[in-house]
């Protein structure tokens, strides 16, 4: 079993700065694709951004391209979201994702609130 612990969340005024981590531990399996998806009030949850361990190359949703940045830290099994130029429009909860040939795992998901 993996288990994912989200931090990082919060309050924040239009334009400014968010820093999201995300930690798995367990049965983890070595080449996995971790990052982030969001979901607001009354809307279906949507990708924001992925990473994998074998490439590291990001993926990103066009919404958050240019203001948010995707990191992970292989050996820490830690997962970042650098939210840069916040809108209101970014306001949901955030929750951390696990993926791999195995399963798909999710975290419990934090909320991001950005004011106008």
């Amino acid at each position: 079993q993996v288990q994912l612990v989200e931090s990082g969340g919060g309050l924040v005024q239009a334009g400014g700065s968010l820093r999201l981590s995300c930690t798995a531990s367990g049965n983890i399996f070595s080449i996995n694709t971790m990052g982030w998806y969001r979901q607001a009030p009354g809307k279906q949850r949507e990708l924001v951004a992925l990473v994998s361990s074998a490439s590291g190359t990001p993926n990103y949703a066009d919404s958050v391209k240019d203001r948010f940045t995707i990191s992970r830290d292989n050996a820490k099994n830690t997962v970042y979201l650098r939210m840069d130029s916040l809108k209101p429009d970014d306001t949901a909860v955030y929750y951390c994702y696990l993926g791999s040939s195995y399963d798909d795992y999710w975290g419990q998901g934090t909320q991001v609130t950005v004011s106008s």
